[in-house]
């Protein structure tokens, strides 16, 4: 897939999603010596770029006289809200499986959409049931991030950030199967060749960063128990290893950070944001430590879908009395 594919899911997308706000904040670019841009995809259609792909994928399906009559998904929460979503927008089915322990809020929010909703045991069974429905006549399997068009619709949210500012010396987004830092290193290489990508990662919810390593895929067998609950996935896919591979580098974040930087990023910027868009802000900080300065970045924040639960385990320490510093 070359990147101009992500200037045609913008194209497609356009008329039926929001184009979302990049926030800033100058007490932060004060605090850490460099202008930092936030794409915020927690205004976005279901609460997080996910919308993106799901909506992408079957519209590329529409336009080739291909929609079916039923979209089968699995997911840890903010997928299986945009296939829900997505699918209401085209008048199909859509079936979700989703493994326990996944945010209340997701789930009751694609039940809200319309969706036929399966809680499933683990990860692995949401994953093998889904698809073992999918094989039914009429009936397609939209993956979370092994898909071209999944993957290009991802990437249109970066696409948005360098098309309105025009120039990053770097990017940052969070990976989990690699959907979206897919899609964010295509959009970035349409605007600039020299801007560096980069991908974080829970230290406890590492496969990616293993992969990235080591030059081969590493997978879980069961779903990490990291905050972020938008990387737990088992592994990345070839597909997205592909685009991987080629990323300037690879953080690792520890769930202290990652409290850290969701409490940070909310005062700092007066909105909602999940665990796991905490993660490029916390890679973005230990690039800068390693002596990056005055630089100009693009951190993508992936969503805002909070349950109580999890909005009381970011805020049960105070983290805000230490303040953001090289």
């Amino acid at each position: 897939m070359k990147p101009e594919a992500v200037e045609s899911a913008y194209l497609r997308l356009k008329p039926h999603i929001t184009r979302t706000p990049v926030l800033t904040s100058r007490l932060l670019d004060r605090f850490l010596g460099c202008e930092f841009f936030f794409k915020y995809e927690g205004a976005q259609k279901v609460g997080a770029f996910k919308a993106r792909g799901a909506l992408n994928t079957l519209l590329a399906l529409r336009e080739k006289n291909q929609l079916p009559e039923r979209v089968v998904a699995y997911s840890s929460g903010n997928h299986a809200q945009a296939v829900a979503w997505a699918a209401k927008q085209l008048g199909i089915k859509a079936v979700l499986f989703i493994p326990q322990g996944a945010s209340k809020i997701k789930m009751a929010a694609t039940k809200a959409y319309g969706a036929e909703l399966h809680v499933s045991k683990t990860r692995q069974e949401a994953e093998a049931e889904a698809n073992t429905l999918a094989l039914a006549r009429g009936s397609f399997l939209l993956p979370p991030y092994d898909h071209d068009d999944v993957i290009a619709g991802q990437g249109t949210a970066a696409y948005e950030a360098w098309d309105e500012l025009k120039k990053f010396d770097a990017v940052f987004a969070p990976c989990g199967g690699g959907g979206l830092i897919s899609g964010t290193f295509l959009a970035t290489r349409l605007f600039s060749a020299e801007a560096e990508v980069f991908a974080a990662e829970p230290v406890i919810a590492n496969d990616a960063a293993q992969s990235f390593r080591t030059g081969k895929i590493v997978k879980f067998e069961e779903s990490p128990k990291t905050i972020a609950d938008g990387v737990r996935t088992l592994s990345v896919s070839p597909r997205t290893f592909h685009f991987i591979r080629q990323l300037d580098g690879f953080f690792e974040i520890t769930e202290e950070e990652i409290l850290y930087w969701s409490q940070w990023l909310m005062h700092l910027l007066k909105v909602t944001v999940e665990p796991t868009s905490a993660l490029g802000m916390a890679a973005a900080h230990k690039w800068l430590r390693e002596g990056n300065k005055r630089k100009r970045v693009l951190v993508i924040l992936s969503g805002a879908n909070l349950d109580s639960d999890t909005y009381g385990r970011i805020w049960a320490e105070d983290h805000l009395s230490r303040l953001p510093a090289l």
